[in-house]
């Protein structure tokens, strides 16, 4: 069965059933009334019969001595004075004769005898046991209908007379159901037949009216086809075989249809803007796009620090409240979008001294005049010049670290040798307490320590094999802040440490990594010669893991700051130069970076950042460690 066919008979129905129901409610109520308005009609003339009855026995008990003894007595002169009486017998012959649903009328004295009845063999007999009519007013309307369209029934009216407030005689007035139904029938009859009727006319109304209400689902259909036309996923068969089925059912395969293309472009849609999202990520240029009503749609997570404005704070604003006129960049990209001119690689300098080159392209077609839209593109020179410095400096010192890796290992022979012929020469000498054995000391300890140095250089030039493996950063943290607590409480140190409550996990070499931030921890504990705190907090910023180690030291001052990352360079004596080289190694081995941020006089804050698990986050990291290279601080 059709679908629409299906829709267009649970309608038809429904219509049927709400019809056929109020019919019913109506037609009972409308029997209720006949047998309501029955019931007013015959209580009032059981009322005539009780008064012409009591009219009666006042006139024929008038002047009559009764025994009080004796009520056998006074029910015979009631009687004598009932029958006899014209009046009451003329009430009752017309009662009976003109009344259309009165059967008969009985009157009865106190011991239920008949005294007065209109059939007359029921005369001094007891009165007919009857169902009082109260019964068919209190019934349900299934119950009335079955009594008064069923077996032949007769309910009595009761109309009671009292004497000294005491019951003397009762009038019953039998009304029998068939002429109920006699009576009322026709009127019935005629409103069944109306009701009929008007349920015939609602059905052919709901007909009508479902096939009226389903007939915009063509238009839907035609409306869909436009939609689906283009699309060559349907196949000719499959297209045919549903122009078969009905237009409800044709509407809800192109419904289906439609929605499934449009789950696969949504897929399709969210693939590409995460790999929009990953690109913008890796770009260290700020890019803002722009509808044609000036509000941005698209923006890189680099350009948070161009406006320093967090950017899911920037998507679906106007560039009026992105852009701070207070501010140089803010002003003129302001200006520019109300005057809709173009930026050409405008370089300007901002409030902090930072060179920004700083292009606005509107963009346009043929149809559109207003626009499409406009594209910021925001550059960091400095940035531009500082990546140019690093990799300048990672070429030259991994050139240097070559040449030191050969000049340590041609070094190493002579320094062997000389040491072997040193000792030869201390044995053919055997006087201990010979000037000259004091002089072959001191060269033989001036010659381990220039093998300590080579060695070392050497140690630093060798190839580092990585075994990294993906590992939640906290308790790699924990275990070198463990290692480090004991000897920093010896140095007046107080160590403060701040964790996250959530895994941080990063493909590390853990071992290497500690020993990255404990030379780190070292350099700023030693930088305390009074003792102070050192705070280490490990945090997550954007997909960066950042461990921030700060100390209460006395600050790099700037003319040397850029200089601590230098192999061999050192301001403490004693130091070797090599500690924070090797975190700096270490970070670049994992693809992070290592930063400085220190104020003379209130101590330095050194930033290790490593990217997150099984990505790569877009950050600009440090140029991929040689295994020659060095750069870095004393420790």
């Amino acid at each position: 069965m059709r679908l629409k066919t299906k829709l267009v008979l649970a309608i038809t129905l429904l219509v049927f059933l709400i019809a056929g129901l109020l019919s019913l409610v109506y037609v009972s109520q409308l029997l209720h009334s006949a047998i309501q308005q029955s019931y007013d009609t015959n209580r009032l003339v059981a009322n005539q019969v009780r008064f012409a009855l009591q009219n009666a026995l006042e006139a024929g008990l008038k002047d009559q001595k009764v025994d009080p003894n004796n009520p056998g007595q006074l029910r015979n002169l009631a009687a004598e004075a009932v029958r006899d009486n014209a009046a009451l017998q003329a009430v009752i012959d017309s009662v009976n004769r003109y009344s259309l649903t009165v059967y008969d009328i009985n009157i009865g004295d106190n011991q239920l005898s008949t005294l007065l009845s209109t059939n007359p063999e029921n005369e001094d007999k007891p009165l007919p046991a009857r169902p009082d009519y109260n019964q068919l007013l209190d019934a349900n309307p299934v119950g009335l209908m079955q009594e008064v369209f069923g077996p032949p029934k007769v309910y009595d009216v009761v109309a009671p007379l009292e004497r000294n407030g005491q019951p003397f005689a009762t009038v019953h007035v039998g009304v029998r159901t068939t002429f109920l139904r006699a009576v009322y029938e026709p009127w019935l009859s005629a409103t069944i037949t109306l009701m009929v009727l008007v349920l015939g006319a609602a059905l052919i109304a709901a007909f009508l009216l479902s096939n009226l209400a389903l007939r915009p689902l063509e238009e839907i259909s035609l409306q869909l086809d436009y939609w689906t036309a283009a699309s060559e996923a349907a196949g000719e068969d499959e297209k045919k075989e549903a122009a078969k089925g009905d237009t409800a059912a044709r509407v809800s395969n192109k419904i289906d249809f439609i929605g499934q293309r449009m789950r696969d472009v949504q897929e399709v849609f969210s693939a590409l803007k995460e790999n929009l999202d990953q690109i913008l990520g890796n770009l260290q240029d700020g890019i803002l796009l722009f509808t044609g009503d000036g509000r941005a749609v698209l923006v890189s997570e680099a350009a948070r620090r161009f406006l320093a404005i967090d950017r899911n704070a920037i998507l679906g604003r106007h560039a009026r409240e992105i852009f701070d006129s207070s501010t140089v960049l803010g002003q003129m990209l302001r200006e520019a979008f109300d005057a809709g001119a173009t930026l050409a690689q405008v370089e300007i300098r901002t409030e902090t001294g930072r060179r920004i080159q700083v292009s606005l392209d509107l963009i346009h077609d043929d149809r559109t005049s207003p626009g499409l839209g406009a594209l910021v593109t925001l550059h960091d020179l400095e940035s531009v010049e500082e990546i140019g410095s690093e990799l300048e400096l990672s070429r030259r010192m991994a050139a240097i670290g070559r040449l030191t890796s050969g000049v340590g290992h041609e070094v190493k022979n002579p320094i062997n040798a000389i040491v072997v012929h040193l000792e030869l020469l201390k044995t053919k000498l055997g006087d201990a307490s010979a000037p000259a054995v004091r002089h072959l000391e001191v060269i033989d300890a001036e010659i381990h320590r220039l093998d300590r140095v080579v060695q070392t250089l050497v140690d630093f030039s060798r190839p580092v094999e990585l075994r990294l493996s993906e590992q939640d950063l906290r308790p790699v943290i924990d275990d070198v802040l463990a290692l480090a607590a004991e000897e920093l409480s010896t140095h007046n140190v107080t160590l403060v440490s701040r964790l996250p409550s959530k895994p941080l996990v990063a493909k590390i070499d853990a071992d290497l990594l500690k020993q990255a931030v404990l030379n780190v921890i070292q350099n700023g504990a030693q930088a305390m010669e009074q003792g102070g705190r050192l705070e280490v907090v490990l945090e997550e910023e954007g997909k960066t893991a950042v461990l921030r180690v700060s100390d209460e030291g006395p600050g790099i001052p700037e003319e040397i700051r850029e200089k601590i990352f230098d192999l061999y360079f050192t301001t403490k004596s004693g130091g070797s130069g090599i500690g924070l080289a090797m975190t700096y190694r270490i970070l670049q081995f994992h693809h992070g970076s290592v930063e400085v941020e220190s104020e003379v006089g209130r101590g330095a804050e050194f930033l290790l950042r490593i990217p997150l698990a099984a990505t790569e986050w877009g950050r600009r990291h440090l140029p991929p460690a040689s295994t020659a290279n060095g750069k870095g601080l004393a420790g």
